[in-house]
This record gives structure tokens, C-alpha cells and sequence, in this order.
């Protein structure tokens, strides 16, 4: 059938509701502008003056979400498959947006396509995500612990992050840490959303990328990870209840409710994933690597 006409409304008027919303997000991170004097009214979220220095936080994240999803639309359209420009989710919160999505019109001919539109995606985003971390590392200030501001947020570290860290900054004294600037935590973001991403269930970028390796195999490892998920909320760490005399409450309160979150997530989009036109093409070597790299 012949594919619908993009409506180019829609998309554009999404990603602009997005440029606003993450925009007055960075605003609120920005340490240039936690340094001056802000009137305490809400009209500061429509003024350009003050916007303006929500912009490089604005502009990290979305180049890095919307390469992600042009991986995608690009090997989509290499491949034949149709598929939608990305569609930007605005979301005002601490980092303004949940997100971009395409959406595939038409079925994937083989998996040798599956695992080129599957894992184009996560590796263009990580790329850019990597870049948008180190270039923010060298922004980013090291202040005493005690001057941190209350209220603020501490991120965890990747084997990834932890590197360029101690790579740009460097080891840092004791009493010490680092206040990412806005554009790190943009790519601290985009290698978050890279992890959830590549989660190997359902039809998640990882799914597809485990479908095509593993074939009808990809049911049971999906379920294998709802299962992991539940388990790390239920078992993993920290472990001081293990001491707690109220053992209870003290485990119940040291559980981290987003693997829960990711574990939900994976119910609502599915254990399921349809099978290419061809599903009986093999991959050839280099797209078996680029899966497993994945």
C-alpha cells in the first residue's frame, strides 16, 4: 500500500514543545546562571534572557537523542523499510523530555536489515553521547563536597564514565568532587538511555539485535531478563539490612525502585518480537560482531 504522508506538523510542532522543555530544564542546572541574581517568579520560564543558558543542555541532549534516532530512520531507508521521522517527546521535568521514537511502517526483510536498523541506532547515540561527556568532563568544576548545593542530584558511574573521568579531571583529592556542567550530564543522559536501549527483550533496540542473532531464541532470553530485573530489585545491593536489626524495613527501604521501573516497561512492550519476511537469512561475520559489541 502506498506509505501515509508524513504529518509534518505533528513532528515539528513536538520538537519544538521538546526544545522548550529541556531548554527550561538546563535552565534550572545552569551554574552560570546559579551564580546571579534570578527573580523568584515563574515568568523567568518564558524569558529569553534567562532560557538562553538553558541552550547547551538543550542542544547535547537532543543532538544526541536525535542522531540516535536518525541511526535508525537512515538504515531504515537504506534497507527499504518505511519508517517515520523521529517523534520527540516533550516531558517537563528534571531533564525536560522521555525521549525519541521512529516507527516502522513495514516489515524488516531479513536479519541481516534487523540488525543493521537495531544497532545503528545505540551506536551513533553512544558515540555522540561519549563525545558530549568528555567535552562537558573538561567544563565541569571540582568544588569542595561541602559547597554542593543542597538538593543535589549524584550520578552513578560506568566503567565508561568512571575512565574519562579520571582521564579529563583526574584523581581528585578527598573532600573533593566534581559539579558536571550541563552538556556532561547531557551525555551522562545519552549513555543511560543507550543502556535502556540495548536491554535484550521485546522489541528494545537490544531486542531486535538478539532476535537477529539468536533467532526464536529471543523469547527466552527476554524472559530471562524480566527475570534478572526482578531479581536485582529482590537481591542486589546495597546489603547493610543484612545487619539491620529491623532486617524488613531495612531491606525493603535499601531497594532501588528502578528496576522495577525497567521491569515494567519491559511488560508493557512486550516479551514478543515478529519475525522478519526472511527470517532464515544468516548473518555474515561482521554484523554477528557489531551484535555482540552491542
Amino acid at each position: 500500500p502506498p506509505q501515509p504522508r508524513e504529518n509534518l506538523k505533528l513532528h515539528i510542532g513536538l520538537f519544538l514543545a521538546t526544545v522548550y522543555t529541556t531548554t527550561m530544564a538546563g535552565m534550572m542546572m545552569s551554574p552560570e546562571l546559579a551564580s546571579m541574581p534570578v527573580p523568584e517568579d515563574w515568568m523567568i520560564l518564558f524569558d529569553p534572557r534567562y532560557l538562553i543558558y538553558g541552550l547547551p543542555f538543550s542542544a547535547t541532549l537532543l543532538g544526541i537523542l536525535g542522531v540516535h534516532e536518525m541511526g535508525h530512520y537512515l538504515t531504515s531507508r537504506y534497507w527499504g523499510v518505511r519508517a517515520t521521522l523521529p517523534y520527540f517527546v516533550p516531558f517537563p521535568s528534571m531533564i525536560g523530555t522521555l525521549g525519541a521514537v521512529i516507527k516502522l511502517r513495514s516489515r524488516i526483510p531479513n536479519r541481516r536489515a534487523l540488525i543493521d536498523i537495531g544497532a545503528s541506532g545505540p551506536i551513533a547515540g553512544f558515540v555522540m553521547a561519549v563525545i558530549a561527556l568528555g567535552v562537558g568532563l573538561g567544563m565541569s568544576e571540582v568544588i569542595e563536597t561541602r559547597d554542593i548545593p543542597g538538593g543535589s542530584l549524584s550520578l552513578g558511574d560506568s566503567l565508561l564514565s568512571a575512565w574519562l573521568g579520571e582521564l579529563i579531571v583526574g584523581d581528585l583529592p578527598d573532600g573533593y568532587d566534581v559539579m558536571l556542567h550541563p552538556v556532561a550530564f547531557a551525555g551522562w543522559l545519552g549513555l543511560f538511555v543507550t543502556v535502556l536501549n540495548l536491554l535484550p527483550m521485546g522489541q528494545f533496540d537490544g531486542g531486535h539485535i538478539v532476535y537477529a542473532i539468536f533467532g526464536r531464541k529471543h523469547r527466552l532470553i527476554s524472559r530471562a531478563t524480566m527475570i534478572g530485573l526482578a531479581l536485582m530489585w529482590l537481591l542486589g545491593p546495597p546489603y547493610y539490612w543484612l545487619d539491620a536489626q529491623a532486617m524488613f524495613d531495612a531491606w525493603y527501604n535499601s531497594r532501588w525502585v528502578g528496576w522495577l521501573v525497567w521491569l515494567f516497561m519491559a511488560i508493557f512492550f512486550g516479551r514478543h518480537h515478529p519475525p522478519p519476511e526472511n527470517p532464515f537469512m544468516e548473518l555474515d561475520p561482521p554484523r554477528r560482531w557489531i551484535g555482540y559489541a552491542s
